[in-house]
């Protein structure tokens, strides 16, 4: 549904800021594909472009893509802006740009929502989620469009039901120029990690979409030109875990009529390996990845952080168990924890090598406002706002520490030979394990045949003739072109180029240690 129908009209400019190179942007396999320049679309901008009034024209900008121009400033009454806490410097650049033309502009979103104080500039904060205060929002820009006299802070009390979430507004996007699609089917996890601002900011009983508006969203991203890979955005899949077992059938079944033309992945937890009725659900739909927080193989550790769901069967047992139905698991790995010993870089290496996990996102501890881990820190007077950190958390062992031995461990974890094993190993016992898919006309369209050979011509060149690990990816290619496993050595090559490449960079201290990281300094903005 949308906000009720407004006789007034107003122009309305959605801009989303540009992240700051990461390791989880995967911004190094770009240049491998057929013209992809973004991540994923962003579900809360969509969301909102879509709720507006049907008759205010809306314009969408992504700036991972390309910036705002003056032109679509001047043709703008208002502007909206989301984000997260990473993107904090890339906001406040937009609101300047917006303010230069004299425009409102309204800013939303989860780093808003945590800390409507790092936004001074805004004319309108709106703190929480879809609700009344979106609804307030759109009520004042129709009355009046110009800048108020100072901020408006308006604060979600009453949300809105996620049954009655409209599409997001996916034709507003470039789709095409994305690595993944993105979806959103919850919100809210049950549990309580400590280094976690999820409960606070989305509650702890996740709400739901029916599986008829997922299925409906699938066939809008479709008819918008994605396909490849969708990513449930969700915090938790299983959250709640009959939920998910109502949809799951539904998935198969759109899979089925589709094609299978869409690879799903997804976040869970660990203890999704106890649910074998899940996992095989899952398997029928066609998801391939599921990233799961595994945060530290050391179980003091996980106590301390509250995520003893984690040890609720032996992490490598769970892991194992995830890939016997075809799912590749991807791990979140965090150092500079409390019960970090100087030794905890070498047990990582151990894991990493023991799990054969490829892609682990190993990030220094962050703390996020709203979180429990804040408020300890807070207590314990062990948080340090210093913009030229990795981390704004006063760790227990040395700080110069930390930082070398997790660009130690990112220089050892993906060396080519390393991590093109783990690759291989996922190939003989992961992916075999999939369930064969038909050959249906969806995926033999000259498009994507297109596709795959422009990709096949660019990693040829750029990896197997160009790279300097050209012997590492061929070993690996002949094997997967014996085969007639295109879809694999394409998938693979386009992961593991931007993860050595990432790597490369943080052994020698050119990349930023956390996903998290507020150091501002250092952000590449404003957009060119």
């Amino acid at each position: 549904m949308r906000v009720e129908s407004i006789e007034t009209v107003r122009r309305v400019l959605c801009v989303f800021p540009r992240y700051t190179s990461s390791f989880g942007t995967f911004e190094y396999a770009y240049p491998l594909t057929d013209g992809v320049q973004a991540f994923m679309p962003p579900q809360g901008l969509l969301l909102i472009a879509a709720y507006l009034p049907a008759n205010w024209p809306v314009r969408f900008i992504d700036e991972n893509i390309r910036p705002a121009s003056a032109e679509d400033f001047e043709w703008a009454e208002a502007v909206f802006v989301s984000g997260m806490h990473i993107q904090r410097q890339q906001m406040n650049d937009i609101c300047r740009r917006a303010h230069a033309f004299d425009l409102a502009v309204a800013l939303g979103g989860p780093s808003v929502s945590a800390c409507p104080d790092y936004y001074p500039s805004f004319d309108y904060l709106h703190v929480g989620e879809m609700g009344d205060a979106t609804n307030e929002l759109i009520a004042r820009i129709a009355r009046d469009p110009s800048r108020p006299e100072q901020q408006v802070v308006l604060k979600t009390a009453d949300r809105l039901d996620m049954t009655k979430f409209p599409i997001p507004a996916y034709e507003l996007a470039e789709v095409k120029k994305y690595f993944l699609g993105s979806i959103q089917y919850s919100s809210g996890c049950p549990y309580q990690c400590e280094f976690c601002d999820i409960p606070g900011l989305y509650g702890r009983n996740p709400r739901l979409k029916t599986p008829q508006q997922i299925t409906a969203e699938l066939d809008k991203l479709l008819e918008c030109g994605v396909t490849g890979s969708v990513y449930f955005v969700d915090d938790n899949f299983i959250g709640n875990r009959k939920a998910a077992l109502d949809l799951l059938p539904h998935l198969v079944e759109w899979q089925k009529k589709t094609g299978y033309v869409m690879r799903l992945a997804c976040e869970a937890t660990l203890n999704i390996a106890k649910r074998p009725e899940i996992l095989e659900k899952m398997r029928d739909a066609y998801f391939i990845t599921i990233f799961c927080g595994i945060e530290t193989p050391d179980p003091d550790a996980l106590k301390a952080m509250h995520k003893d769901h984690n040890m609720m069967v032996p992490i490598l047992e769970g892991i194992e168990t995830i890939n016997r139905y075809g799912m590749e698991v991807v791990s979140g790995i965090i150092m500079g924890l409390d019960t970090d010993k100087p030794e905890t870089g070498e047990a990582l290496l151990a894991f990493v090598d023991e799990s054969r996990i490829p892609l682990l996102t190993m990030n220094l501890l962050q703390a996020l406002p709203k979180t429990p881990l804040w408020d300890r820190l807070e207590r314990e007077n062990r948080l340090i706002n210093d913009d030229r950190r990795d981390s704004n958390v006063d760790f227990k062992l040395p700080y110069d520490h930390v930082v070398s031995s997790w660009r130690k461990c990112m220089g050892i974890a993906y060396q080519p030979e390393k991590l093109y094993a783990r690759y291989q190993y996922q190939v003989d016992y992961t992916y075999a394990n999939r369930i064969p898919l038909p050959s249906t006309p969806q995926q033999k369209t000259w498009a994507n045949i297109k596709r795959g050979l422009i990709m096949l011509g660019k990693i040829f060149w750029k990896v197997g003739v160009l790279g300097d690990y050209r012997k590492v990816f061929w070993k690996f290619a002949l094997s997967r072109l014996r085969h007639g496993d295109i879809e694999s050595l394409i998938s693979v090559t386009l992961i593991a180029h931007h993860l050595i490449t990432f790597a490369r960079g943080a052994a020698r201290g050119q990349e930023i240690a956390s996903n998290y990281s507020l150091r501002l300094g250092e952000a590449s903005v404003p957009a060119e």
